[in-house]
């Protein structure tokens, strides 16, 4: 399972989640918000959490089915008679309303009333209830740029962008004192704890690994605040200049290796070529005078002043064989 975390063939978190589904003979039924529980052997939607029959809607022990105390129920008591007194003024303070995107955590008396209201309208008793509106919506945060050594030594500059959302209220009021703050400070030490085991090479050619890596690390820890990392981006590798400069220079210079090599490999072409065409002109005496009255038209088409008669070599020949024996040199 940890191999297909580090897979980048999942396109976002709802994928991977989804391919984490279980499989097994459990019974059990998967919860959708204002919709029909489904079979959790059935196809079940990407979007989707698992949660076993003993979780339901809370996996934390809360005091609210304790029993009332005595001065709690008197407190209640005095509250609803205020609400009633106060009727039809105290209306227009104990009817709340929370938007589409938005849920409300109740507190009587310091204790958990109920699950997550809304959204809608929802009442609250006057002096005893107090509540917590948690958003819903997807949050988009800049990790801070953190300076930081790589596996090898080589200093780097990495930003990155996360996407989480609340999937439990409860858990993000209840578990947690700020679930943005802790989510934020978390994102950053595992940047730089992802950063700390990577090579310079890595980094650079193995980004979307390394998010997805930093991913699932998020979300497994932010998981019991009710939290879920949607999506993560590394934005920017910023090397030193120093660092720009060799790396520069290397492949300039791998460059020039290669285009040597290539300017090499023509040399050798063209000397086997011409090679070939001497073989050619050789076994052919005409070819050559062909070949010098060929290189004088080139040479007049260019408008030149300079005017070239090509000598046959045929020529020479009786002058070379008479002064042949002159040119020998006297025996020792």
């Amino acid at each position: 399972m940890a191999q297909n975390r580090m897979s980048p063939l999942y396109a976002n978190y709802e994928d991977l989640r989804s391919s984490e589904q279980p499989t097994g003979s459990d019974e059990y039924t998967i919860h959708i918000p204002g919709g029909v529980p489904h079979d959790a052997g059935a196809a079940a939607p990407p979007t989707m959490r698992h949660t076993p029959p003993d979780a339901q809607n809370r996996g934390f022990k809360t005091s609210e089915n304790e029993p009332l105390g005595c001065m709690e129920w008197i407190v209640t008591a005095l509250s609803m008679l205020v609400f009633i007194v106060t009727a039809p003024i105290s209306i227009f303070i104990c009817f709340k309303v929370v938007a589409e995107y938005e849920r409300a955590i109740i507190f009587r008396l310091g204790r958990l009333s109920g699950g997550a209201r809304g959204p809608g309208m929802f009442f609250i008793l006057p002096c005893i209830d107090e509540y917590r509106k948690v958003d819903l919506r997807t949050v988009t945060f800049n990790v801070p740029q953190q300076e930081m050594l790589t596996k090898d030594s080589v200093t780097v500059t990495v930003d990155a962008v996360v996407y989480y959302r609340i999937h439990n209220p409860l858990f993000a009021i209840v578990q947690v004192e700020d679930y943005s703050t802790s989510t934020r400070l978390l994102a950053a030490t595992t940047l730089r704890n992802i950063v700390g085991t990577r090579n310079l090479t890595e980094l650079l050619s193995e980004r979307e690994i390394l998010a997805h890596h930093m991913q699932a690390t998020l979300d497994e820890a932010t998981e019991p605040w009710g939290v879920m990392v949607e999506r993560v981006e590394i934005k920017d590798v910023s090397l030193p200049q120093s660092m720009q400069r060799a790396m520069a220079a290397e492949a300039e210079a791998t460059r020039d290796a290669r285009a040597k090599v290539i300017a090499a490999e023509g040399e050798k072409k063209s000397a086997t070529a011409l090679k070939e065409a001497s073989d050619v002109i050789s076994a052919s005496p005409s070819a050559l005078q062909l070949r010098y009255l060929q290189t004088l038209s080139s040479i007049s088409a260019e408008k030149n002043s300079t005017i070239v008669f090509p000598l046959p070599m045929e020529l020479l020949t009786p002058y070379l064989a008479k002064y042949a024996p002159m040119m020998q040199l006297p025996p020792k």
